[in-house]
């Protein structure tokens, strides 16, 4: 179905890729003209803070660290159990987390290690002997222990999933079968034969993880340092600064965060040559490596249970924060149980639930609707995107946030678009975009084509064929495809602080502001309704289609 109607969705490509990318060129050419005004005087001053190397340091060791380890726990987890029971119960009960926005999943893991937290009350007073929270620098630590481990937890869903995507791909079973006939363990067959095709198809989601976890704000600041906080908060510390003379500084510390990931990134790459090195000259030596399942199948399962329990523990404690009454430290759970943080913060919570609705909303149904005229036009046209296309789908995720939004945020100041719904919701966009095309490249393409030439054969013209054949079959994948884009845009921390300048106040910005007081109930409560925005999404793109084809069973199970 090539080259008849529809000529202007050949536009849809670029015009997708200039709503994409446009902000974010313009964001760092806006954060890089700061830094160079007055005679450079931003870097001046940032090299003049006492602060600087403990942060790059703190930037550099939780965000590679975190990605090393959350990357091997991924590969261990599919070498060790892909293809088994366990492995389809771990997948399905990992696969929800995914829609935790970040701050959220952090103010869970933050209730569940803290030195009040469930895992202390839980072992107190008969383990640890404790009667009151222990003076134990658990959170906040000064080596971000605490951050890693958040953000080892957050990722490794996404990169598990990004795995399951392209290990058909890679034809793992009939590798392995070739391996095991020649007497390698499961493991070992899995990184000699397995690994390196499917390590060239989750390349860049790695990438993208490295640069969010080397730049996160909203986990560093529930979780990270304070003294000297990771580059990344303080870079937002000055850009909020009333002294607007701290501006240059934090974009100077923009430019050097974006050096920082970029040389990150580098690094990374010699790393993967070294290891793919590593790899062949291991297999040349001709190690079988039976040895290895049995020692490592059983982390690998650990692993998982842990991942999966620490979360849903995490999550689960701010649930019951939210109803606490009177909840003293050793009880394990509280005294009694009340309404009454809902009813007194429901004014505030149906505001920002309604703000963050607005903009889930906004974002998404734009974000769909340009990457719906993309893949159609890809169908119509016969376009082929390359390697070079998807590098640039997935700038947006590299780049990181604090590197060009405080060039946007200048802009919007300036055009005095800074604070409005529509200038907040326009940022999402440039994050929800990826991953709703992510999402939905993949079933739209999938899509079988006989399909569309026997309605040709009866008269029916693209358009046609598109709004009631290709469309209503992929309503599943398309509602899918649209929840992932709202689950993106409630958890946009950065974006809407910024470009709302303190007068967008979403479910995401209140959590993480309240996280620093003392109110945990009404913490609990706004965590609480953040996740409960992605899993409405999530169940209407489950229910919708089952409902719409209840009388067309095949439909309904249509992904």
């Amino acid at each position: 179905m090539t080259g008849r109607g529809g000529g202007w969705l050949r536009l849809a490509p670029p015009v997708t890729l200039a709503l994409m990318l446009g902000p974010v060129l313009a964001g760092l050419a806006g954060t890089l003209a700061p830094a160079l005004m007055q005679d450079a005087r931003g870097f001046a001053t940032l090299a003049d803070w006492p602060g600087l190397a403990g942060a790059v340091w703190l930037s550099l060791t939780t965000g590679i660290g975190s990605t090393v380890l959350g990357l091997a726990a991924t590969l261990l987890l599919v070498a060790g159990l892909h293809g088994t029971r366990i492995f389809a119960a771990l997948t399905r009960a990992i696969s929800p987390l995914l829609a935790v926005p970040h701050a959220a999943a952090a103010l869970g893991i933050a209730f569940l290690i803290a030195p009040s937290g469930w895992i202390a009350r839980a072992l107190s007073p008969w383990a640890t002997g404790w009667d009151s929270p222990p003076d134990l620098l658990i959170l906040n630590g000064p080596a971000g222990v605490a951050l890693t481990l958040g953000l080892v937890a957050k990722e490794v869903p996404f990169l598990l999933l990004m795995t399951l995507a392209a290990l058909p791909q890679t034809d793992a079973r009939r590798r392995l079968m070739l391996t095991a006939s020649l007497g390698y363990g499961r493991i070992a067959g899995f990184a000699f034969a397995v690994l390196p095709a499917l390590y060239r198809q989750i390349r860049l989601p790695v990438y993208a993880v490295l640069a969010y976890a080397m730049t996160a704000v909203e986990m560093a600041m529930i979780l990270g340092p304070t003294r000297p906080p990771t580059l990344s908060v303080q870079i937002v510390l000055w850009m909020s600064h009333p002294d607007l003379a701290y501006r240059a500084t934090a974009s100077a510390g923009a430019v050097l965060q974006l050096g920082l990931v970029v040389a990150a990134l580098l690094g990374w790459r010699g790393a993967e040559m070294l290891a793919a090195r590593a790899l062949r000259a291991l297999a040349g030596a001709g190690r079988r490596g039976r040895g290895l399942d049995g020692t490592l199948r059983p982390v690998a399962g650990g692993l998982a249970v842990g991942l999966v329990a620490v979360l849903a523990a995490g999550l689960a404690g701010l649930a019951v924060w939210s109803v606490a009454g009177l909840w003293q430290f050793p009880d394990a759970l509280p005294e009694t149980l009340s309404l009454a943080t809902w009813t007194r913060a429901a004014p505030g919570l149906a505001q920002a639930a309604a703000v963050s609705a607005g903009l889930a909303l906004a974002a998404t149904v734009v974000a769909l609707a340009l990457v719906l005229a993309c893949l159609e036009a890809e169908a119509r046209h016969g376009l082929r995107p390359g390697s070079r296309a998807l590098w640039l789908l997935y700038l947006p995720l590299i780049v990181p946030q604090v590197a060009f939004l405080p060039g946007l945020q200048l802009m919007a100041l300036l055009t005095g678009a800074e604070g409005t719904g529509l200038a907040v919701a326009a940022a999402h966009l440039v994050f929800v975009l990826p991953y709703v095309f992510l999402s939905l490249a993949s079933p739209f393409r999938a899509w079988d084509g006989r399909i569309a030439v026997a309605a040709q054969a009866l008269g029916a013209g693209p358009g046609r064929i598109f709004w009631r054949l290709r469309l209503p079959m992929l309503l599943r994948p398309v509602l899918t495809a649209a929840a992932v884009g709202v689950a993106v845009s409630v958890g946009q921390y950065l974006p809407t602080l910024m470009i709302g300048g303190g007068r967008v106040v979403s479910l995401t910005t209140e959590a993480v502001a309240l996280s620093s007081g003392g109110n945990r109930r009404v913490v609990g409560a706004y965590a609480i309704l953040q996740m409960a925005l992605p899993a409405l999404a999530f169940g209407l793109a489950l229910a919708l289609p089952a409902l719409v084809y209840r009388h067309r069973r095949g439909m309904a199970v249509a992904a």
